[in-house]
């Protein structure tokens, strides 16, 4: 009778080691099972689920002999059948992909969120870093750091799990995404953005309102519709009002100075290089979106058209107004026009008048939100910029690098 065997490999790496380790099990005929190798910092570990044929009893020996040659220490463990039958009952059993970030990844975020797994009846199957390679010592302040969990089952309670894992990105100032780890999610192929606190760092209405000496008037009704208090269009007539008589010229000004997000001009460059769709649609003005279209290679704009006669502000915009259900319909429109699915696309935004474009997305992303958005976006990144989003995506550093250096 046949015995399976877990073989369990661990030292310091060098090239040749998988190939002489797996040329000794070669020799008796053996199946594999399973594999799976990691290498931390030139360390390896290696393990290979074997089916060991009939009759051979000497594989032991052969392999502590190439261990000892190769310098690691090689440890065969026997797996009964019982064991190896409920493993592969388990194959169907459903897959999260669960993303940390944060500015530097600490030995507690990994704990905690660790313990949230554990607590939820998730198993964790693996952990890469998708992030490049930190300095000790740095004074970029934009430095980034990601870790990706492999997890294994169903959460017991799935909204019991996410309000743990939000409690613990409150606690450490941390993101936490989780996502099904479907064939979808590794298919994205349209990525829409809002334009305002989104794609840049502020409000153009708040900068064109200050230029016009009315900022404290419309900051405060801009405040309002973002949290979701006001009515989008209603308060979108009544800020453009105040605009009346505003010269173009500040508006060509202003275009030209827009404050991109952090990490903005990497994300594009890289989603544009992978042939990505991208789109801006926005409650702001298609005057600004059509800058950013030029600047950032974006494919799509739709936004709010600012009336301008005699080269001033009439204080009116062109209706019908883009608004929170245009922008989901929008989305929902472009999708089919790109001929994907819905679960293709990836949205973000910030505002209230996002969360129907967040929720048509197949991932939507709450970018440095507001806390109504972020409580009911299905992800939300709040401590890193806006290339962040490649992350969850599973798009590494190195990878992102390289098509840089093309």
């Amino acid at each position: 009778m046949s015995e399976i065997v877990l073989l369990n490999v661990s030292g310091e790496d060098r090239p040749g080691l998988t190939a002489a380790i797996t040329e000794v099990l070669s020799t008796f005929d053996v199946d594999i099972l399973d594999v799976g190798q990691a290498v931390i910092h030139n360390h390896l570990s290696l393990g290979i689920l074997i089916n060991i044929p009939q009759g051979v009893s000497s594989i032991d020996d052969e392999v502590a002999v190439c261990a000892d040659e190769l310098g690691v220490t090689a440890k065969l463990s026997p797996v009964d059948s019982a064991s190896y039958e409920d493993w592969v009952e388990l194959h169907g059993r459903s897959r999260f992909i669960l993303t940390l970030l944060a500015r530097k990844i600490k030995a507690d975020h990994i704990a905690q969120v660790s313990r949230v797994i554990a607590a939820n009846g998730l198993n964790i199957d693996a952990i890469v870093r998708l992030s490049g390679r930190v300095p000790l010592v740095t004074e970029d302040d934009t430095v980034k750091a990601c870790v990706e969990f492999s997890l294994k089952g169903e959460p017991e309670d799935a909204t019991a799990f996410r309000a743990q894992l939000m409690e613990v990105c409150g606690d450490q100032d941390i993101d936490i995404a989780v996502q099904e780890d479907s064939i979808f999610r590794r298919n994205r192929r349209l990525v829409a953005f809002d334009m305002d606190s989104t794609l840049i760092t502020t409000e153009v209405i708040d900068e064109l309102a200050k230029l016009a000496g009315v900022g404290d008037k419309v900051l405060l009704v801009t405040e309002r519709t973002m949290h979701g208090e006001l009515d989008f269009q209603e308060s979108l007539r009544e800020r453009v009002g105040f605009l009346k008589g505003l010269p173009e010229s500040t508006l060509q000004e202003v275009a030209k100075n827009l404050p991109l997000a952090e990490g903005a001009e990497h994300l594009f460059r890289t989603l544009n290089q992978l042939g990505y769709k991208t789109a801006i649609l926005s409650g702001g003005f298609t005057y600004f979106a059509d800058h950013l279209k030029k600047k950032l290679g974006i494919d799509y704009v739709h936004a709010n058209k600012l009336e301008i006669v005699d080269g001033e502000l009439t204080g009116h915009v062109h209706e019908p107004i883009l608004d929170s259900a245009a922008k989901a319909h929008l989305l929902k429109d472009l999708a089919a026009q790109e001929d994907i699915s819905l679960e293709q696309v990836i949205a973000v935004g910030d505002g209230a008048n996002d969360l129907a474009m967040l929720a048509t997305a197949g991932l939507g992303i709450a970018f440095h939100a507001k806390p109504i958005v972020k409580e009911n976006a299905k992800q939300s990144i709040s401590t890193l910029g806006l290339d962040s989003i490649l992350y969850l995506m599973g798009i590494r550093d190195r990878d992102a690098s390289k098509l840089s250096q093309r």
